[in-house]
């Protein structure tokens, strides 16, 4: 009875650790292949703000945008 518990409750504990890390990597590959904010999307919401980026601006934003993950 106490070593079918355990078992459960180590079978439990592998398939969370197991199930964590291919999440991981699948959501790793998704970023990759659909990054969140790109520099043309940069241009785009700025122009939609009334303002012309210079590519100095938009340099300064993906930097800042990298340094916040």
């Amino acid at each position: 009875m106490l070593h079918d518990i355990l078992l459960i409750i180590v079978g439990l504990i592998i398939g969370a650790v197991i199930g964590f890390f291919i999440a991981r990597k699948f959501m790793e590959k998704y970023l990759k292949k659909n990054p969140p904010i790109n520099e043309q999307m940069i241009k785009i919401m700025m122009s939609q703000m009334g303002r012309t980026p210079t590519q100095k601006q938009i340099n300064q934003m993906m930097k800042s945008m990298n340094n916040i993950k």
